[in-house]
């Protein structure tokens, strides 16, 4: 045989190869929202309501470790039953017009959804949904647009999560509480409380429970899972509002960014992290979760930062934060 035919044999050979293994996306609408699957296995599905919100559960890793706590959705092999509003996956605020849709107890508002926009696969998966933010009663508070972006990176699986929270029914205020905002619930082994090799680092360096209400472009929390070192990393993109956002990242679990919860996060020192949407006014948030074998290191999180970032985004209108100084607000 040939040297030529030999070449063409070995390059047909790799084109192959690689478009058999290139990540394939699958979606699939349900009565209880949308399934993705991975390559023909599940890697998470989108739940229109859980509880008092949309979330997405299960997350699958890397490894085919289930990647969040899987309490309150799922009672078998629970070992922390805390905070049952930490629903996997999810995004709300503790005070919207002074109502409360961060937790679930009695008196708490709710965000509703209303409709998918596009659910799509292939080498990406997408899906936007429009949403209502509700309180107690019902009444309609807000809406927002959120899009889902499902993809891979070696052997890293991403989701990117863009909203837009959007001031319909008249001019919408997101008090200043630490109960917020965009958040994951990390699997039980990961707990800096559980002794079990977790780690939390960000962006500045900065470790343990010293990274809560700090600002940092990242932050990387790890663990092991029958031994095998995981982790799942935030990234705050820099055209989200609030950039760098603080972080509401806790040792027992909790893994949230909050860009509005200064008052706590900062000790009161009279700054306020309050922000007033007029009507017809819009607000955006932007992050992406990779999802990654060993730590930060390992997995690069500081360069998939640098090109995350690179990343161009539509020109929004921005939204000036209210510091309060004083009793004032400037």
């Amino acid at each position: 045989m040939s040297r030529f035919i030999l070449g063409l044999s070995f390059i047909i050979g790799l084109a192959t190869s690689l478009h058999t293994t290139a990540a394939e996306f699958k979606v699939h609408t349900t009565d209880r929202g949308v399934t993705v699957d991975l390559d023909g296995k599940l890697f998470t599905e989108y739940l229109i309501k859980s509880g008092r919100k949309p979330i997405l559960w299960p997350i699958i890793g890397p490894t085919g470790k289930a990647m969040t706590r899987a309490w309150p959705m799922d009672d078998a092999g629970a070992v922390s039953k805390d905070h049952s509003h930490h629903r996997s996956f999810w995004f709300s605020h503790g005070n919207v017009n002074g109502n409360d849709l961060w937790g679930e107890g009695k008196g708490t508002g709710s965000t509703e959804h209303r409709e998918f926009i596009e659910v799509s696969g292939g080498k990406i998966a997408k899906i936007i949904t429009k949403n209502d933010w509700l309180d107690h009663h019902g009444k309609k508070l807000a809406e927002d647009e959120r899009t889902l972006k499902f993809s891979t990176d070696g052997n890293s699986r991403i989701i990117d999560f863009d909203i837009t929270i959007k001031a319909t029914v008249g001019d919408l205020k997101l008090g200043d509480t630490k109960e917020g905002t965009f958040a994951l619930r990390v699997p039980d082994d990961f707990r800096l409380t559980a002794n079990k090799d977790g780690r939390i680092v960000n962006s500045n360096g900065v470790e343990g429970v010293e990274t809560w209400g700090k600002t940092a472009s990242w932050v990387d929390y790890e663990g092991q899972i029958e031994a095998q070192t995981l982790g799942i990393a935030i990234l705050n993109h820099p055209s989200s509002y609030g950039y760098p956002t603080h972080w509401h990242v806790r040792d027992y679990g909790l893994f949230a960014a909050n860009p509005f919860g200064l008052h706590d996060f900062n000790g009161g020192n009279g700054e306020s992290g309050e922000v007033s949407i007029k009507q017809g006014d819009t607000l955006h948030l932007r992050y992406r979760v990779i999802l990654h074998q060993g730590n930060d290191t390992d997995a690069k999180i500081a360069e998939k930062f640098k090109e995350y970032s690179a990343v161009e985004t539509s020109t929004l209108a921005p939204v000036k934060r209210k510091v309060a100084i004083n009793g004032h607000s400037s």
